[in-house]
């Protein structure tokens, strides 16, 4: 109890520190959310009077102050362009991220548990070298590049998939592909060191001693003691998409929480991404936090007390 009550302390300054950031740098912004309501040809007393209208003529620390009130009392404030809650706006959006969400980190572990038990099976040999290369080359494309490249090839030229949009398998494939092939080479990377320590482990030479198949000590003894490192991995991911992806999201033309996120960007629009940013923010800090809580219940070698 001590340990969960520590944990949502942090998680509060956590997303304390996030809105004032946040909040700051949009304060600091050169762009005036005011001027672009009323249009070019407006004038400065129209200008002057949604500025007043909208809040934006106070100071820094009375604006931040007003939407922390606001925030306590679960009111995200008011979209300047859509004229809409974004709590509204984000509710919408949710359940396309939470299924672009599930089907990323689904192709994720897929490929990464792949890749990574055979890397570690076939350590220091070529297939190892080339495995942990890819795994690379994943991790360090950029997401624009290699989101354009892959609708180029598989929708494009091979037209295995539409363009884009949302619907059914063949719309949420190819981006939940895209996020799969770049995040998979941390859970492989993480996996194969996972996998080479535990192969050292004196229990798993006691199974083997027994007479068990490769393949059987491999799949009930390696594997879920190699895969525990994973876990709070995916608690981030969790957090990370449904944050939203901006750019897949953006490029595939997916209507989640990072699409909407681009568009008030474009149009300056605080409350939204100030919005966006703090559920982004809300949804790490409870992934880690899940990913903390079953951890200890997966493994009971690991002791919650230690880590009060």
């Amino acid at each position: 109890m001590l340990f969960l009550s520590r944990r949502l302390g942090h998680a509060l300054l956590i997303l304390l520190g996030v809105t004032l950031i946040s909040y700051l740098l949009l304060f600091m912004l050169p762009a005036d959310p005011a001027r672009q309501i009323a249009g070019r040809s407006a004038t400065p007393e129209v200008v002057a009077s949604i500025r007043h209208q909208l809040g934006l003529d106070l100071p820094f620390y009375r604006q931040y102050l007003h939407y922390l009130f606001n925030l306590l009392h679960g009111n995200l404030g008011r979209s300047f362009i859509q004229r809409s809650q974004v709590s509204e706006l984000i509710s919408s959006r949710i359940g396309p991220s939470l299924q672009l969400m599930a089907a990323g980190i689904g192709c994720e572990l897929v490929i990464g548990i792949t890749l990574g038990t055979l890397a570690a099976l076939r350590r220091d040999g070529l297939a190892d070298k080339i495995l942990m290369a890819l795994s690379f080359i994943g991790v360090s494309a950029p997401q624009f590049i290699a989101a354009m490249l892959f609708l180029y090839l598989f929708a494009a030229v091979l037209n295995w998939f539409p363009m884009g949009g949302y619907g059914g398998f063949s719309h949420i494939a190819l981006p939940a592909l895209t996020l799969g092939i770049l995040g998979s080479g941390w859970y492989s990377r993480m996996l194969r060191s996972s996998m080479i320590d535990v192969l050292h482990q004196d229990f798993i030479r006691t199974a083997r001693a027994k007479g068990l198949s490769r393949a059987r000590v491999v799949c009930r003894h390696v594997l879920p003691n190699a895969i525990l490192p994973l876990i709070p991995m995916i608690g981030i991911d969790i957090g990370i998409f449904l944050g939203g992806l901006v750019v897949v999201e953006s490029v595939f033309g997916w209507p989640g929480i990072g699409q909407l996120a681009w568009q008030a960007i474009q149009q300056v629009d605080i409350p939204v991404i100030v919005g966006v940013t703090t559920v982004s923010a809300v949804a790490i800090v409870l992934g880690n936090l899940l990913a903390d809580l079953i951890l200890p219940w997966v493994d009971p070698r690991i002791d919650v007390k230690k880590q009060q």
